[in-house]
This record gives C-alpha cells, structure tokens and sequence, in this order.
C-alpha cells in the first residue's frame, strides 16, 4: 500500500505542477491542462486516472475556478534561537528561502519557533525582536517578493518557542486571532480571508481558519496525556467560538506516537460531530485505515513519516532528535466543510504529502542513499539543514470566492467581542449573542505584562461599557469565562 500511496504522490505532484504552469493559456484554466497534459502520460493506471478526475471533480469544484491555496506545515526546530543551536541565523534565512522557493505555499505554519519578545523586556523571547520581519525579508519574500505577511503571534504562556503564521498576501488577508488557548505553548487559530478580483466591489469573500499547534513531546503515558489535555482545551475554545467548525485546518506537530491517543482522538472521532476534522491520508484519500500506529510500524507509512531528517544526533549539529524516519507526527487535520467543498474551499484528493519524503526514509536521512530525487538536490539538503523535522503540505481549490452564492449550507456563527478602539475614558465592548446572560472576567495587562485592570462583569445585553482611568499606552485586553479564555486583543488606551 505504502508503495502505491508514494508512486501515486509523486504523480500528482509532477502533474500538478505541470498544470499550474499551463493554467493561465486558457480561459479553461486547470481543465485545459489536464487536457493538453494526459496524452504525454505513460503506462498510466485506472487509480491515477480517477485521481486526477477527482481532483477536479469531488465536492462539485468548478473547472472554471483555477485558482488554489497551498498550505505548509513545519517544525523549525527553534529557529532564531540565540545562541543559535543550528547555526546562523543567515544561514537557516537561506535554508528556507529554498525550501519555499519550491515548494511554493500560501500558507505557513512555522511551529518551534524561538519565542520572539512580545514587548520591552519580556524575559521568555528567546529571538531577536522583531525576528518575524527577518523571516520575511531573508527567507520568504527572498523567495518570492513581495508576496508573504505574518500574523500577530502571542507568548500567553511564557513558552522559549512559539508558532508563527505566514500568508500570501497577494491572495489572502488576516482578520484576526479568533480563538487562543494557552498550555505549555499557545494554541491560536487565525482568521484569513480570500482577496477576490472583485473583492473591492462585492465586498464579500470566503474564509479560511488556521489553527497553529506545537503539542508536548515524549512517549510516556504522561506526555500522551499532556498532549490529550493540550487538544483538549484548544478545540474547548474553538467550540466557544463556533457553532460548527467553518473552513479550518488544524494543523502543526501534534507528536502523537499513533492514532489511538487521545489527542488524535479528541480531533477525528470528537463527542460532538460538529467539530470533527479529518486526517486526509485516512479520508478521504484512503491510503490508509484506522487504527494506525506510525511509532511502531513506521514501513507501513513510509512515505508520510515527519520525524527525523538525520540519522545522526550529531550531524549536521545536536539540535533536534535522530534516528531517520520513525513517525508521523506532523499533520494537517481538515474540517468537513473543506473536504465536502461546503463554503468556497475544497479539498483536492490526494494532495496531502510530506515534503522531501520519497518513502524510502525509514532509519535513515532525507540525504542519504538510496538517492532522494523527490525533489532538486539543493531542497533536500536544505531541508536536513534547516530542521530534523519534514514539513506537509496540501492544496486547496478555491470554488467560490464568494460567501452570499453559497445558500446551501449554513455559514458557521462565529462568536465573538468586539471593542470600540482606540480607548477614551470608556472601554466598549460589543458580545455575541450566545454569551449574554453570562458572567465574565476583564482584565488589561500592560507592555510589560503588568495587570492594570482585573473586574468581573454580567453581560446583560449585546453592548457593555466600563470606566477606563488607564494612562495613555497599548494594553493587552484578556477576557474569560469559567476559567476559559474567550477573547484577547490589544487596543490603546488615548
């Protein structure tokens, strides 16, 4: 099975690739390049066949929309870090600027990040401040110009490493930080939105929810249930937020040793079905069948095994873990809404991989013998420099870009605060319907993680307004309910 998983990988991939540079010759878009591609094709199967079909066809994606989004999920391994355990940071911005160079994202979750300082004197950064522009001006936009932007990131727990999100901001736009969960490391999902040609007109567009996530590590019974506890309490959050998940991936390094944990559990089989995402190697791809155990079987998922790019725990540094390829602990989790193409996004079958993985890693590096020729030389040695982790990937159709020509699915209710801003002498808070009647907790944190302002409040309708005797400056506004974050946003205080 592993075999026919990686051949029919590395098809799609060389397919896709020569589609998108052929997308633009025709108002046909991508239905032209299957078209002028499929009679250069050899000794092709009746599998691959109904691939590429599918591809094109599952969920009722249009031929006419051409246009895709391509996530990325990868551990940097403390990338920024000072000292640097990898090496300069010149010469990891380099590592990178290839790897993206070629892998061509829209998306990028970079997890294990070190912690870049929030404000002045936050003692847990353990990068340079401001080490997210460096990122953008050496690596990405080196890579392709112009064209990447990151999110806000926060450091809620005080961790040495955070995740930071990157976009394409010539396709996509950030909103905001919807949902935030704070345990060992912050667990955040973003809001993106799809920059339409006629977005300027219609005012009107599709989402996308990223949530970003570094899970604790180890193979103990108690690291299995820290992580169980850590998943736990970010989809708590997503659930405060939503009624069901709306076009989400939830994606990162979960570290799970094997499907049975119950982190993995909580994401693919949860209580309430609303909120159920899916592994796309399981489904809809099938390559796989549950129950799984990457840890102990790792031949049998070859091709999709994450941990580690180097045999050695000494080359090409001590940073990291050893071993060559042993599991799978990067993931990218889809909701079903992207996979059944509900709300403008969907799925393409068979797209998810593992970058520089050709499923013949097991024990040893991603550079070693036999020859890995999934992708040019120069990435697969950056990516055994850069970090011991592979990053995945997947790619998304965009068939709608509008929101109002979609009527045949109910848009998710997002849940949510709004504050009037800037601040006067009036702190104006605006709740969602579903938290009137409820109690919750207010405070403002200052630049130098400082509580100014801690009052208990009763939401009593939509609209609430309280005293602000803040001096002038920018305050971390943090808001909760039964112990549970809600909502937190900077604003400044006039």
């Amino acid at each position: 099975m592993q075999g026919a998983k990686s051949a029919n990988s590395e098809l799609f991939k060389d397919f896709w690739n020569e589609a998108e540079m052929e997308k633009n010759k025709s108002d046909g878009g991508i239905y032209f390049a299957i078209v002028t591609k499929l009679p250069k094709m050899k000794k092709i199967t009746t599998r691959i066949i109904t691939l590429i079909v599918a591809s094109f066809c599952h969920g009722n994606t249009s031929f006419a929309q051409a246009d895709t989004l391509r996530v990325m999920a990868y551990n940097v391994l403390y990338y920024g870090d000072n000292p640097p355990c990898q090496g300069p940071h010149s010469a990891s911005h380099g590592y990178l600027k290839t790897i993206v160079a070629y892998a061509n994202p829209d998306v990028i979750s970079l997890e294990k990040m070190a912690a870049i300082p929030i404000y002045a004197g936050d003692h847990s950064g353990t990068a340079p401040a401001g080490f997210a522009d460096s990122v953008l001006t050496y690596a990405l936009n080196a890579a392709w110009p112009g064209r990447y932007a990151y999110c806000t990131y926060t450091n809620t727990s005080g961790a040495d490493n955070m995740s930071v999100l990157f976009y394409n901001q010539q396709k996509l736009g950030f909103v905001n930080i919807v949902s935030s969960y704070a345990n060992i490391t912050d667990f955040n999902t973003y809001k993106l939105y799809y920059k339409s040609a006629d977005l300027a007109t219609t005012h009107d567009s599709i989402f996308l929810y990223v949530t970003c996530n570094h899970d604790n590590s180890g193979s103990a019974s108690s690291d299995a249930a820290t992580r169980g506890t850590q998943i736990a309490g970010e989809m708590a959050q997503i659930e405060t937020h939503f009624t069901h998940l709306p076009n989400m991936l939830n994606m990162g390094d979960f570290n799970t040793h094997n499907s049975s944990e119950a982190c993995y559990q909580t994401l693919t089989t949860p209580a309430d079905t609303n909120f159920r995402f899916y592994d796309p190697a399981f489904y809809p791809d099938a390559d796989y069948t549950y129950p799984a155990d990457w840890d102990d079987f790792p031949a049998t998922y070859a091709g999709c095994l994450t941990t580690s790019t180097r045999l050695s725990g000494s080359v090409p540094n001590s940073c990291g873990t050893s071993g060559g390829g042993k599991s799978w602990f990067d993931h990218i989790f889809v909701s079903s809404s992207i996979i059944n193409n509900n709300a403008g996004l969907n799925y393409i079958p068979h797209s998810y991989r593992t970058l520089g993985n050709d499923g013949n890693r097991v024990g040893i590096s991603v550079n070693d013998a036999p020859a890995n020729t999934s992708a040019p030389t120069a990435v697969i040695d950056a990516l055994f420099q850069m970090s011991n982790k592979y990053p995945v990937m997947a790619d998304l159709a965009v068939t709608s870009a509008h929101a109002t020509s979609r009527t045949s699915v109910q848009e998710p209710e997002e849940r949510k605060i709004t504050v009037a801003n800037p601040v006067g002498n009036i702190l104006a808070m605006n709740f969602s319907n579903d938290l009137i009647g409820k109690t919750v907790d207010v405070e403002c944190v200052d630049m130098l993680g400082r509580l100014q302002v801690h009052t208990t409040i009763f939401i009593a309708g939509p609209a609430v307004q309280i005293p602000c005797t803040l001096s002038q400056g920018i305050y971390l506004l943090r808001i909760t309910a039964s112990n549970m974050p809600v909502a937190q946003m900077l604003f400044t205080k006039l």
